[in-house]
């Protein structure tokens, strides 16, 4: 009986997990992977900050479409058969002690993504997998026996019982185009997962305040809560990634020219912000505006949206009047900032589009088109806020891919 050949064309996070469910399945297969670069698993060795955080514990998650702005559905069902625990339990009996954050996000003890790419090249060394570097695949054929015949770059091709494309994402589009080919439905890629321009020289001079706040974009259904950044060049940090991921697509319509708006209370709503408003007003009439607030912001910032209300900061909280008080409530819960475009997000580069998910079969992650071929990651029509959900997908769908190869 000849031996089962698999290929998996990306060396990241999706593909290793797949090469290696797959050979831990069937030992007597050979399961090679090739990756067009010199190094495999580069963006898992520099996610989160070079820490790799490498799922969550979905301890805040209600819903996954919270996390998942598109995938949800099939993450829901995939994740049935691997999870964050089963995730957590693969590394650590493999050695990588993990240790759960205040926020959820779970990262290796050693705080080193290294760690992590170093246990998957060992698993994938232990246990046969052929890595092959510097190889790019640009074609692949479907052959009258049901086999799979790969076109290297150099010019080589070879054949292959079962080939997973787990490419990771491609922001411009090109990377697709031979899948199209094949038949497959694209979703358009855009990024995912970015900062906002902000082109307000008063408000860039608070850069590095950070605040817990609410940001939505006007007219819209997307709204994100969590810290958000000052940067001198506009606004970052969870908050605004959360944001940027919900309304990806809406944004690159608008070629990155909108509005949002800052709720600087978070999660408190405009009555609670003006009662307690009203009540410190009470309690310090003769305090300034400028040095006194109720709220625990940053000084810096309190001061900055005291003169953006068109307060006086001198002025004295008693002389501050009804109308006065109504504009700082406004200020406070609705700040209303013009979006000049996106920044880059260098830790988390992600891109919402791909395979259309009605392209592949949701139990197995088979194409519908091409017999035999798999899809795992990134390259698919699903993608996740921060917090380690985009790299769950990884192991998620590499895990179910890879299962299905070797069946």
């Amino acid at each position: 009986m000849a031996t089962l050949r698999i290929a998996i064309i990306g060396g990241g996070a999706a593909g290793f997990f797949a090469a290696v469910r797959a050979k831990e399945l069937r030992p007597d297969a050979e399961v090679i992977v090739y990756e067009k670069n010199a190094r495999p698993l580069a963006k898992v060795a520099i996610t989160g900050g070079g820490r790799c955080n490498l799922t969550n514990s979905f301890g805040r998650v209600s819903d996954l479409k919270q996390v998942y702005p598109r995938g949800y559905r099939l993450m829901k069902r995939l994740l049935c058969h691997f999870d964050h625990f089963d995730c957590q339990s693969w590394f650590e009996h493999r050695g990588v002690p993990l240790v759960t954050q205040a926020d959820e996000c779970v990262f290796p003890q050693s705080q080193d993504a290294m760690t992590i790419v170093g246990c998957l090249l060992a698993e994938a060394r232990r246990l046969g997998v052929r890595l092959v570097t510097s190889c790019r695949v640009e074609g692949l054929t479907p052959l009258a026996d049901g086999r799979l015949r790969l076109g290297f770059r150099d010019g080589r091709s070879e054949e292959f019982d079962r080939v997973a494309v787990t490419t990771g994402g491609s922001p411009r589009g090109e990377g697709l185009r031979w899948l199209a080919a094949l038949g497959h439905e694209i979703a358009e890629p855009v990024p995912s997962l970015f900062t906002f321009n902000i082109a307000d020289r008063q408000f860039t001079r608070l850069m590095g305040t950070v605040v817990e706040a609410a940001v939505s974009i006007p007219g819209s259904k997307f709204r994100a809560a969590g810290p958000l950044l000052i940067t001198h060049w506009g606004m970052s940090g969870p908050a605004v990634l959360k944001l940027s991921s919900h309304a990806a697509r809406y944004l690159a319509e608008r070629e990155y020219r909108a509005q949002v708006a800052v709720n600087w209370m978070g999660e408190v709503s405009r009555q609670e912000t003006e009662a307690t408003l009203q009540a410190f007003v009470l309690a310090n009439p003769q305090k300034q505006t400028g040095t006194w607030n109720p709220h625990g912001l940053p000084s810096r910032l309190w001061h900055y949206l005291v003169l953006r209300s068109g307060l006086a900061s001198e002025k004295r909280w008693v002389e501050v009047g009804k109308k006065g008080l109504n504009h700082l409530v406004e200020t406070l819960v609705n700040d209303v900032y013009a979006v000049s475009g996106k920044g880059a997000y260098k830790e988390e580069f992600v891109t919402c589009g791909g395979i259309a998910l009605s392209a592949v079969d949701w139990n197995t992650l088979e194409s519908r088109v091409v017999p035999c071929l798999y899809f795992a990651g990134e390259v698919l029509d699903i993608d996740a806020v921060t917090g380690g959900f985009n790299l769950q997908a990884a192991w998620t769908t590499g895990f179910v891919a890879g299962t299905h190869m070797a069946d």
